[in-house]
């Protein structure tokens, strides 16, 4: 399986929490701070179980979400 993982730009995120239900992993969580636009955002808490599945990103309204996959060498 694919390993990568979430890179959330944090001032786009307005913390609808879609991306937080689609994980399949359950790796992202609301953060505890909040970006310059008032809203809590997206962290990733356990970036190396990502499997790149990409459902975070697709159902991200404001395309907030872009996976880095990990290419093996």
């Amino acid at each position: 399986m694919a390993k990568g993982k979430p890179g959330i730009d944090i001032e786009r995120c307005k913390g609808c929490a879609l991306c937080i239900e689609a994980c399949p992993e359950k790796i992202l969580k609301m953060s505890e701070s909040f970006n310059r636009q008032g809203q809590p955002y997206t962290i990733c808490f356990e970036p190396e179980r990502c499997t790149s599945c990409m459902s975070c990103a697709i159902i991200c309204p404001d395309s907030a979400i872009r996976i880095w996959r990990y290419v093996a060498v």
